[in-house]
C-alpha cells in the first residue's frame, strides 16, 4: 500500500535568491516538486565605501540606540567588520547602545554576537520599531539605522525629526535580477495553473514578480492565479501586507517569520484539498497531481489533473465542457477537442477508474459510480 507523503503531488514556485536550495530541500523531502524562479536579487555592499565610513563613524562615537531590521543584514554587517578588522571595537560601540530588534532573525543574530536586545517588535513591522522609538527621549541622541533591503527613507527622517543624530548602516540591498527568464518561466506556470502555489520570502520578491508580470502583460493573469487555484505564501507580515497590497487576497502566512514553519503553513493549507473517497468499489485518493487508487499512485500532467481534480469533486454530476474549458485553460472558448483528447490521455492514465469518466452527449463530463459496477481490472465490463 502506497501512502503519499504530505506535499506529494503538488508543485511549488520558489522567488527567493538566498536560501532558496535550503527551502527547496524543505518542500522535496515532503514530496514536492519545485521550479525556483529568482524575482530578487542581493546585492551585498561590503565593499562600498559607505559602509565602512558608518561603520568608522559608529566606533569613533558610539551609538545610543541600535535599530536591526534582518538579521542577514546585521550578520552581514559584523562579519564584513571582522575582514576589515574592525569587529572588536564595532562590537564594543554596539555594546553600550540599546538595540531594537524588528523581529526574531534578527535578534537571534545579536544574541549570537553576544549583544543584548533591549527590545523588539512583535509584529516584525517597521511602523512598530517606530512607535517603540518614539517612546523615547531621542533629541540630541544618535541612533544607528541598519538599512533595509529597501531602501526606507520615511523611517530615517521620521527618526531625525525627533532631533536625533541618525547614522544609516547600507548593508545591502534588494533589487530585480538581471536576468528576467527563470521568474517569467515561472509567472507563465502559475497563470496556467501548472503551480500549486508560490512562496515568498521578503516583500521586494512580490513587488518584483508583479513588475515582470506586467511588463509581458501578465500581471492580472497572475494576480486572479493567486486568488483562485495557486495558494500564495509568505514568511511573515511584511511580506503578506505586500502581498495584499498587490491584490492577494488571502495569502498563507505562519505564526512566527520561520522558514520551516512556512512550509508547514504551506503543508497543511495544500493538505486540505486532499479528498479521498470510494467509487464503484474502488477507494480513491487525490492529492494535488496523484491520484492513489486502491493504494497504486498514478501521477497525472497538469491539465489531466485539472480535469480529473473537477469532476472528482461532484462524482454523478455532469460539468459542462465550457466550464472545464474556463477552469482548466483559462478560457471557455478554447478548441473543445482538446478537452476530449485529454479526456481520452486521462482515461488511459486512470485504468479500471478510467472506465468511469462518461461523455453525456451534448452536456459535458462526469464520474459516473455506476460504470465500474462490473468492470475488469483492464477497466472493460
Amino acid at each position: 500500500m502506497t501512502t503519499l507523503q504530505p506535499l506529494e503531488g503538488f508543485s511549488i514556485g520558489i522567488t527567493a535568491d538566498r536560501r532558496w536550495e535550503e527551502q527547496a530541500e524543505l518542500l522535496r523531502r515532503r514530496g514536492a516538486a519545485v521550479l525556483h524562479g529568482p524575482s530578487i536579487a542581493t546585492q551585498y555592499l561590503d565593499c562600498d565605501d559607505t559602509l565602512r565610513a558608518a561603520t568608522s563613524e559608529l566606533i569613533q562615537a558610539p551609538p545610543d540606540y541600535v535599530v536591526a531590521t534582518t538579521g542577514i543584514g546585521m550578520r552581514a554587517w559584523l562579519e564584513t567588520a571582522q575582514t576589515w578588522g574592525l569587529d572588536t571595537e564595532l562590537l564594543a560601540a554596539l555594546r553600550g547602545a540599546r538595540i531594537v530588534a524588528r523581529g526574531p532573525k534578527a535578534a537571534g543574530v545579536i544574541q549570537s554576537f553576544e549583544l543584548e536586545v533591549w527590545s523588539r517588535a512583535q509584529t516584525e513591522r517597521l511602523d512598530e520599531v517606530l512607535a517603540i522609538l518614539l517612546d523615547e527621549p531621542l533629541e540630541g541622541r544618535r541612533v544607528a539605522l541598519q538599512q533595509y533591503g529597501e531602501y526606507a527613507p520615511t523611517l530615517t527622517s521620521a527618526i531625525a525629526d525627533t532631533g536625533a543624530d541618525v547614522v544609516e548602516v547600507p548593508i545591502y540591498r534588494w533589487k530585480v535580477p538581471h536576468d528576467h527568464a527563470p521568474a517569467l518561466k515561472l509567472i507563465e506556470a502559475t497563470c496556467d495553473r501548472r503551480l500549486d502555489a508560490v512562496t515568498f520570502t521578503s516583500a521586494p520578491a512580490i513587488q518584483n514578480l508583479f513588475l515582470i508580470a506586467e511588463e509581458n502583460d501578465l500581471a492580472d493573469d497572475l494576480r486572479q492565479a493567486l486568488n483562485s487555484q495557486v495558494a500564495a505564501a509568505c514568511v511573515g507580515p511584511v511580506c503578506a501586507q505586500r502581498a495584499r497590497q498587490e491584490g492577494i487576497e488571502h495569502p498563507i502566512q505562519p505564526a512566527v517569520g520561520r522558514m520551516g514553519l512556512l512550509i508547514r503553513a504551506l503543508s497543511d493549507h495544500l493538505q486540505h484539498s486532499q479528498r479521498q473517497f470510494t467509487l464503484g468499489g474502488i477507494n480513491i485518493v487525490t492529492q494535488g497531481s496523484v491520484v492513489l487508487i486502491d493504494g497504486q499512485a498514478i501521477e497525472l500532467a497538469p491539465r489531466e489533473h485539472g480535469v480529473f481534480k473537477l469532476l472528482a469533486e461532484r462524482p454523478g454530476v455532469v460539468i459542462s465542457r465550457p466550464k472545464l474549458l474556463e477552469q482548466v485553460w483559462g478560457s471557455p472558448d478554447i478548441d473543445p477537442h482538446i478537452l476530449e483528447v485529454t479526456i481520452g490521455r486521462l482515461r488511459r492514465r486512470l485504468g479500471p477508474l478510467g472506465h468511469a469518466l462518461r461523455a453525456i452527449s451534448g452536456r459535458g463530463y462526469r464520474l459516473d459510480p455506476d460504470a465500474l459496477v462490473g468492470a475488469d481490472a483492464t477497466g472493460t465490463a
